[in-house]
């Protein structure tokens, strides 16, 4: 029996049947100079932020621990400072005063971020929707982010003004007495607060809503056509959607609530504004600092506010950090379960 021959013709390398070339494969480096470039310019690329961190936000870091470790004055310097070790930081927790600012910046953070996220995430659901300039109201959300935090406070120190506020004027409306904003610890965390969540709203619901515009369209047309109502394609979809978004604004929100200052400086006014009032019903833990250090020139103490302060916020973001991971799993056990049944 006669074997047949093939009749196609043979395929010269680098080609494809037809005559096309194929895709050449990128060369790669060779000798030791590719191999190094491979393997470490990842690390040249990030190496300039790390150099930045560490000479403007570690080694500060790190003075600030050794200056809180002694009496250290205004005119001292390391070597004629007293080592006092932990004595500075065993005053503070003993120290009426430090616990009150404490107490205060802790209702202050409380009282102005819970409102503001709700508020952030209601008002980038209503801009998510088709409406007519919506781009000039989204750029007008952010006006009150930009806008001086000294003219903010002049604007809301004359709203609640005892006499002549407006907010007085309409409370009286109800039947309620004036109230000296300015003169009670809860009074100054609701004044407070308010400003804060007027300034900060809009610059969350921009976040809010870059992260909205990422979800498809098309699950919230399968819910319409499911009879899903746009309140509840708000709660049951864009919500947990946004879980990581949320997470992150929580956080950064966090960080800046526990480090007011601007705001109850300016609203408290009078001769010492660094207290607070008359009876530090204002005073927040960085106004505590910049007392130690602005009234008192006492560098190592203030330092050593500054090393509580920042492992307050520590505390708060692990907190933050386990409830996320408790919810990630309490997801995942669910999803489990479905798949399961």
């Amino acid at each position: 029996m006669a074997v047949q021959s093939s009749t196609r013709p043979e395929v010269a390398p680098g080609q494809r049947r037809g005559g096309s070339q194929l895709p050449m494969e990128p060369q790669r480096s060779k000798g030791v100079l590719g191999r190094l470039d491979i393997k470490y310019s990842p690390y040249l690329y990030i190496a300039p932020f790390f150099v930045v961190f560490g000479i403007f936000g570690l080694w500060p870091l790190i003075y600030t621990l050794r200056m809180s470790l002694y009496d250290w004055d205004l005119g001292s310097t390391i070597e004629t400072a007293k080592f006092v070790g932990f004595d500075n930081f065993a005053m503070f927790l003993g120290d009426e005063d430090f616990w009150n600012s404490v107490v205060n910046t802790l209702a202050m953070f409380l009282m102005s971020t819970i409102p503001q996220l709700i508020l952030a995430l209601i008002l980038a659901n209503a801009l998510n929707k088709r409406l007519r300039g919506r781009t000039l109201l989204r750029m007008g959300v952010l006006i009150p982010n930009i806008t001086s935090v000294a003219a903010v406070a002049i604007v809301f120190t004359q709203l609640y003004n005892r006499d002549f506020g407006l907010i007085n004027w309409f409370l009286g409306f109800f039947g309620v007495d004036p109230i000296d904003w300015t003169a009670h610890s809860w009074s100054s965390w609701v004044a407070i607060s308010s400003m804060v969540d007027w300034r900060w709203t809009g610059y969350n619901a921009l976040i809010f809503l870059a992260a909205m515009q990422s979800i498809p369209r098309d699950i919230y047309e399968s819910a319409s056509i499911d009879g899903a109502s746009a309140w509840r394609q708000f709660w049951t979809m864009t919500v947990p959607m946004l879980r990581p978004t949320i997470i992150f604004v929580t956080i950064i929100s966090t960080i800046g609530g526990l480090q007011l200052y601007g705001e109850p400086l300016l609203f408290t006014g009078g001769g010492n504004p660094l207290l607070g009032g008359s009876d530090r019903q204002s005073q927040t833990v960085t106004m505590f600092l910049m007392e130690q250090f602005y009234m008192k020139f006492e560098l190592g103490r203030a330092a050593t506010v500054a090393w509580l302060l920042f492992i307050m916020i520590l505390i708060f973001s692990v907190i933050n950090f386990l409830f996320t991971r408790s919810l990630r799993s309490a997801d995942g056990k669910a999803k489990q379960r479905k798949v399961a049944r």
